[in-house]
This record gives structure tokens, sequence and C-alpha cells, in this order.
């Protein structure tokens, strides 16, 4: 069963039923196609609809799809519309976490006399579970991103700004062979290190403090996520207890994963081991989140998610301890679940790494 036929599956879409697919991830995991436009997509026909810039990159890419080009006065919507007609579709799905009130109102203009509900995340739910072309290229982003680490590693010295160093890790995963970045990269050094999504700044990089470094490569479409604390110097003792409990969290809880293991579960121990420790309400963010195409993904190890793991799912284990005006580490790998357990993606060394 293809990619499409099980997105079909999914939604339970009817034999007079098409679909509308805006969302770029979407687009690119059913088709191929990583360029703008949308797919019409029913029982029976595929099809992207694009403009001038982008129809022979379609044609090279997602060479099993027809592609319909836009003209003058004829809008991506209308199009669409005429290859519904043609095959008798009276109702159309459409991705309403994608499309704004705005661009709906145009498409239900452009494509009138049909009925239109959500799609309901179907796409979604059937990129959940990875093939092994797909973990295949998540486990090369991870590869790369490590190996990037390596080498970043021997080059990072006092006065060194956090900027730079992102700059210099961004710039050796891509000469590694990435395809470009996961998300943008993320280097919080000293106090910093108590805001979990620290912009890095112009601060310089000190002795004797931690240095988070939140990064991955993408690699064939997919991404990784890694992440990574290191101290430049002797941490001080607090610190030092501050990464005992995070790595215990992380370790623990990423022995946890396997098939029909809860979400909710999982991050509850993480929250007991840290609150133990004497850090409660200091880890805020969900222990983990799936990882592919897009770098946030369903499921989530967090609060709010009781889904059960499945074999195929990707998905990162990452506690942190966050202290304002002190720091904060938090450490990161990428697994899959295995039909026996889980295994990680990301291979650099967790025991803290004094420089």
């Amino acid at each position: 069963m293809n990619r499409l036929e099980k997105m079909f599956q999914a939604a339970g879409l009817g034999p007079d039923e098409g679909v509308l697919i805006h969302k770029p991830s979407n687009m690119f995991y059913l088709s191929g196609y990583t360029g703008e436009g949308l797919l019409a997509v029913g029982r029976g026909f595929q099809a992207i609809v694009t403009d001038f810039r982008y129809t022979e990159q379609a044609e090279r890419q997602a060479p099993g799809f027809q592609v319909l080009m836009v003209e003058k006065g004829v809008s991506h919507a209308k199009l669409a519309a005429k290859l519904f007609a043609e095959h008798g579709v009276k109702a159309v799905r459409y991705e309403d976490d994608e499309v704004t009130v705005r661009a709906f109102e145009k498409i239900r203009q452009d494509i009138p006399s049909v009925e239109f509900a959500p799609l309901n995340g179907a796409p979604e739910k059937v990129r959940r579970i990875k093939d092994e072309k797909e973990l295949a290229l998540i486990e090369e982003a991870c590869d790369i991103s490590c190996k990037a680490l390596d080498i970043v590693l021997d080059k990072i010295q006092p006065g060194m700004t956090e900027k730079q160093l992102q700059l210099l890790l961004d710039y050796t995963m891509l000469e590694l062979g990435a395809d470009g970045l996961a998300f943008n990269t993320i280097v919080a050094s000293g106090v910093n290190g108590s805001l979990p999504h620290a912009i890095p700044s112009d601060k310089k990089l000190e002795r004797h403090e931690m240095i988070t470094l939140d990064f991955g490569a993408k690699k064939g479409g997919y991404c990784a996520d890694m992440t990574r604390t290191v101290s430049l110097g002797r941490p001080s003792d607090e610190m030092q207890t501050i990464y005992g409990a995070v790595l215990l969290a992380q370790e623990t809880c990423e022995a946890m994963l396997a098939p029909g293991k809860c979400c909710f579960d999982i991050d509850a121990e993480a929250r007991r081991i840290i609150d133990a420790a004497g850090y409660a309400g200091r880890f805020g963010h969900g222990l983990g989140h799936s990882v592919g195409i897009d770098i946030h993904e369903e499921p989530r190890l967090s609060q709010l998610c009781r889904d059960l793991l499945e074999p195929g799912v990707t998905i990162t284990v990452e506690p942190g301890i966050y202290v304002p005006g002190l720091g904060g580490v938090r450490i990161e790998n990428t697994c899959v679940v295995t039909e026996n357990g889980g295994r990680t993606l990301v291979h650099a060394q967790k025991a803290l790494l004094v420089l």
C-alpha cells in the first residue's frame, strides 16, 4: 500500500471525495515534491498544482503525479476544481490546521458545489511510523550531527561568542554533507543556559561555564535532533549535581522506550527523578517529541499525551533543569522504538565532558 492509499484509509476517504494538501511536509511525504503549490488527490487521481517556476521540478521529483500549471486568472484552487469535477468529487477534505480563514474562503469560492471537511491530521497519522528508508535518513542526519559535534568541541575556546560557536557548528554540519539544518541551532552558555530555547548572542564563553548545544542536521528531507551540555573548565558543584540529575533522567527514560509504553508515564518518570533531586518546577517542557520531516511531530512524551508507543516511532528523550541566574543543563538523544524496546540514533558521549 502506497502512502496516498494509507492516508485515504486513515481518513476513511470515500470514492467521491478528494483531498487538498497545502502543508509542505505532507506534500513532500506523499509525493516527493518540495516546491510550492498544492496536491489535489483522490481515489484514481493525483496531481500537483503549481506555477511555471516549479513545473519541471515537480515532474522530476514526482513522476507519478500529473502536473498542472496555473495561469493568469486561474488559481490553484480553480485548477483543482476542474480536476475534482472530472473525477466526480462531491466532497473535499482540507488541512484546517494549515489553511488560513481567508484562504479557505477563497478556496470555497473557487471550488463551488462541494462539501468541505477537515482532514483531521490523516497524513500526520500515517507519518508517525517511519519505514526503513526514513529511518536510514534520520540516522544519517544524526551521524552527521554527532561528527560535527566532535569536530567543534576541539575548537571551543574562552572568548568565542555564542554566535561564533553556532556558525561554526552549522557550517561543520553542512561541510559534512547535511542538506540543511533541522532547526535554528541553540547555543546557550552560563546564565543563558536557563533559557530552554535561547537565541545565540554576542555573549562570550567563559571558564567554568556550562554550554548547551541543541542542534541537528537535515538529510534527504529528514531531521536529526540532539543536545549536549559541556563545561568549559570544571563547573560548580551545583551544576555538576544538576548534570547528574538530568543524565539519570535521560538514561532512565530512554531505557523505558518500548512498544505499548504510555508517553505520559515516561514523561512522569523524568519529572519524578528531577523533583527528587530538589529541582521541582525547573523542568517545564515535555520530555520529548517525534522527529521526521518536521522537527516536531507526534506523538510526544509529555504530560498531555497518553498515546502508546509503536515500533517505527522516532522520538527524542530530552530532560532538562533550568535555574534562572545560574544556568541549565539539557541532554537529548533521538531514538527509534523497535519491536523489542528502543534504540538511540545518537552516539555522542553523554557523561559530562569538561573541555
